[in-house]
C-alpha cells in the first residue's frame, strides 16, 4: 500500500465545501439554513396570535353580556356593532330556514316551491291566573318536649307511641312514695292546726283566751296548709301529665328507668292546626305588600304534598315575619291549615301554591316570539304593512303563553306565524287571525 503524501492531490469530487470563483479561487460556505426551523416559528407566532385574538374577542363577550360601560374603549358602539351583527345572522337564518321548509312541501302532481303564509294576531287583554310556587317545611301548632318534673325512678308509663291523648291525661308516672308519704305528714300537721284553731275561737267565746291568741293559731294554720298544698304539688308532679290534646311521638326512656328532673321523656304534638313556613324574595313580599286588600282576599293557597297530590283544604290564614333574613334576602311566611284527620305530622314537606289573578292583563302566544342575545323580540306589523322588530319584557311565563309587562298593547299587530320569514323594514302580506283563536291550542314553544 501507499501512503498519500501532503503533495498528493485530492480528487475535485470530494471537495463539497468549496465553492470556484471566476478568478478560479475558491472560498467556504455556510451550511444552508433548514426550513423546518422557520416553519416550526411561524407556527409557533400563528397560534399566540390566534391564542391573543380568542382571549380578546372573549373578554369582549363577557363585557357585553355584562353590559359594562367603557367609554375609553368605546363599548357603547361594540356593543350596537355585536347586536347589529347578531340581527343579520338572526334574519340569514330564519330566511334559510323558511325557504328549506317551503321547498320541502310537495304537491300529488310534483314537488313545487310554496311559501308558509304569514299569519298576523294580536295581543289580547284578558284575566290570568298565575300559580307562584315555594318549598315549605310543615310544623304542629303546638310542639313541645315533655320533660320528668321530679327525680326518680319511672313506675309506668300508660301510653304507646303514636297515641292520641287528651288533655289532664296521665303520661308518666314516678316511683311516688317518698312524696305520698310527706304529703300525708303535712295533711296531718294542718288537721292538728285546724283543730286548735277551732278550739281557741270556742274558747274565745267564752272569754277563756284573748283574740291575739285566736289570731295566732289561725296563722299557725293557714302555714301548715301552705306546706299540705307543697307537698300534694310535689306528690302531683310524680304523675307527668298532658298540657293539651295531642299525639306522643317517640318514648325516650323504658319503665323502670332512673330520671332526674329535666330529662325529656317523649315529645308531644298538636296537629289539629299546621303552620306551614315558607321564604319569600324581597321582590315578591313587596309585590304582595302592595295590592289591594281585595285581591288579597281573592288569592288561593294551596298546599301540595311528597306524592304530588294537593292537600284538600286551602289555607284559613297567612301572616308574615317580623323581618328579612339578611343572608339570603328572604323573608319568612305562615300559611295555617286546619288538619281534623291528622294527615299532616310535624316535619314534613312540601311545596305552596299561590294562584293570583291578574286583571286585564296583555298577554300574547309564546310562538309569536323570538330570542336574541338574550332578549326576547316580536314583529309588529304597522299600518303601512311594514315588520318591525320590538323588544318586549316578560312580567310572569305560563305554560302556552306570556303575560307582557313592556312593549306591546292590544292594538299592535304582532307576526304568529311565518316570524323566521320576515326581516327588518320588509313589506308583508299576511293574513289576520282573532287573538281568541290564536290562544287556542298552542302547545309549541317559541322561536
Amino acid at each position: 500500500m501507499h501512503a498519500i503524501t501532503e503533495s498528493s492531490t485530492v480528487p475535485e469530487t470530494l471537495v463539497d465545501d468549496r465553492a470556484r470563483v471566476p478568478d478560479g479561487s475558491s472560498i467556504d460556505q455556510h451550511p444552508p439554513e433548514q426550513p423546518g426551523a422557520n416553519k416550526s416559528l411561524i407556527r409557533r407566532l400563528v397560534g399566540f396570535l390566534m391564542l391573543t385574538a380568542a382571549l380578546i374577542c372573549g373578554g369582549v363577550l363577557v363585557l357585553y353580556k355584562m353590559r359594562v360601560d367603557i367609554p375609553a374603549l368605546g363599548t357603547s358602539k361594540i356593543y350596537a356593532q355585536i347586536d347589529s351583527l347578531g340581527l343579520r345572522i338572526e334574519q340569514m337564518k330564519g330566511s334559510i330556514v323558511g325557504k328549506s321548509e317551503s321547498s320541502s312541501h310537495e304537491t300529488g302532481e310534483g314537488a313545487h316551491q310554496e311559501q308558509e303564509k304569514i299569519v298576523v294576531t294580536n295581543p289580547i287583554a284578558k284575566d290570568v291566573i298565575i300559580t307562584q310556587q315555594y318549598v315549605c317545611q310543615i310544623h304542629s301548632r303546638n310542639h313541645i318536649d315533655v320533660c320528668a318534673l321530679e327525680d326518680g325512678y319511672l313506675q309506668a308509663i300508660p301510653i304507646k307511641e303514636g297515641q292520641v291523648v287528651k288533655k289532664g291525661q296521665v303520661m308518666f308516672e314516678v316511683v311516688p312514695v317518698l312524696y305520698k308519704a310527706r304529703w300525708d305528714a303535712e295533711v296531718a300537721e294542718r288537721d292538728v292546726a285546724k283543730m286548735e284553731f277551732e278550739y281557741s275561737k270556742t274558747l274565745a267565746a267564752k272569754k277563756g283566751v284573748s283574740e291575739k291568741e285566736v289570731q295566732l293559731y289561725r296563722a299557725k294554720l293557714a302555714k301548715a296548709q301552705a306546706k299540705a298544698d307543697q307537698a300534694e304539688a310535689e306528690f302531683n308532679f310524680t304523675r307527668v301529665k298532658a298540657p293539651f290534646d295531642g299525639i306522643i311521638h317517640t318514648l325516650k326512656t323504658q319503665k323502670g328507668s332512673l330520671v332526674k328532673e329535666g330529662d325529656v321523656l317523649t315529645t308531644l304534638s298538636d296537629n289539629r292546626v299546621m303552620w306551614v313556613y315558607f321564604n319569600v324574595p324581597e321582590a315578591r313580599y313587596l309585590e304582595y305588600m302592595t295590592s289591594s286588600e281585595q285581591e288579597k282576599k281573592d288569592q288561593k293557597i294551596e298546599l301540595e304534598l311528597a306524592n304530588h297530590k294537593k292537600f284538600p283544604r286551602p289555607a284559613s290564614a297567612l301572616t308574615i315575619e317580623g323581618q328579612f333574613n339578611n343572608e339570603t334576602g328572604n323573608i319568612a311566611f305562615r300559611a295555617d291549615f286546619e288538619n281534623p284527620d291528622n294527615l299532616l305530622r310535624h316535619g314534613q314537606t312540601g311545596t305552596i301554591l299561590i294562584h293570583r289573578t291578574l286583571k286585564d292583563a296583555i298577554v300574547i302566544p309564546q310562538r309569536a316570539t323570538f330570542e336574541l342575545l338574550d332578549k326576547r323580540y316580536v314583529w309588529v306589523v304597522g299600518d303601512d304593512d311594514v315588520a318591525h322588530q320590538t323588544l318586549i319584557t316578560i312580567k310572569h311565563e305560563l305554560e302556552d303563553i306570556f303575560v307582557i309587562n313592556t312593549g306591546l298593547n292590544v292594538r299592535d299587530k304582532i307576526v304568529l306565524e311565518g316570524v323566521r320569514q320576515v326581516a327588518e323594514g320588509e313589506k308583508v302580506e299576511y293574513e289576520l287571525r282573532k287573538p281568541e283563536e290564536a290562544l287556542k291550542n298552542q302547545k309549541f314553544h317559541a322561536e
